[in-house]
C-alpha cells in the first residue's frame, strides 16, 4: 500500500503551530506535517541538505509556507522552489499574517497556488487551516508523478 503523501509546513510561531496541527486533526487529515521553524530549514529539507540530507526522497503533497521567518523569508523559499526542475509543480500555500498586496502580487509571480492570511480570532483562523487541509487533501487532483 502506498503511504500518504507528506506535508511541509514552514513555520516560526509555536503557537501557530499547535493551532495548525490540532486543525488538521479535526478534520482527520492523516498526512504526516513535518515542521521546519525557519526558510533555511524548509529549503535543507527539500533539496536534502544538512540535517535532512539522508531523509527519504519523496516529493511532499504540499508546502504551506509562511512568509515571514527568520533565516530566509518564504518569498526566498519559494524563488528557490519555484527555480527546480523537481518542485515546479509542487503546490505552494503562502499561510501568514501578511497582508500587503505587494506580498500578494509578488508571491503569485513567483508562481505560489494560494495565499492565505491568518486570521486574527482563534475559531476563524482554525477553520482557515481545515479548509486548506481539506482542500488540498481531499479536493485537489495533483498531476500525475
Amino acid at each position: 500500500m502506498d503511504r500518504l503523501p507528506r506535508i511541509l509546513y514552514a513555520e516560526d510561531n509555536v503557537n501557530d503551530i499547535e493551532l495548525t496541527l490540532a486543525a488538521f486533526q479535526e478534520i482527520n487529515l492523516v498526512n504526516q506535517i513535518d515542521v521546519v521553524r525557519d526558510g533555511e530549514e524548509a529549503l535543507d529539507y527539500l533539496f536534502y541538505r544538512n540535517r535532512y540530507a539522508n531523509r527519504e526522497r519523496f516529493l511532499p503533497a504540499l508546502v504551506l509556507l509562511d512568509l515571514k521567518m527568520p533565516k530566509k523569508d518564504g518569498v526566498e523559499v519559494l524563488e528557490a522552489i519555484r527555480q527546480s526542475s523537481e518542485y515546479a509543480n509542487l503546490p505552494v500555500v503562502m499561510l501568514t499574517s501578511s497582508q500587503m498586496e505587494t506580498d500578494v502580487v509578488r508571491s503569485y509571480k513567483l508562481g505560489v497556488n494560494g495565499f492565505v492570511v491568518k486570521p486574527i480570532d482563534f475559531l476563524e483562523f482554525v477553520k482557515a487551516i481545515k479548509t486548506i487541509g481539506y482542500f488540498w487533501a481531499f479536493i485537489n487532483v495533483p498531476p500525475a508523478k
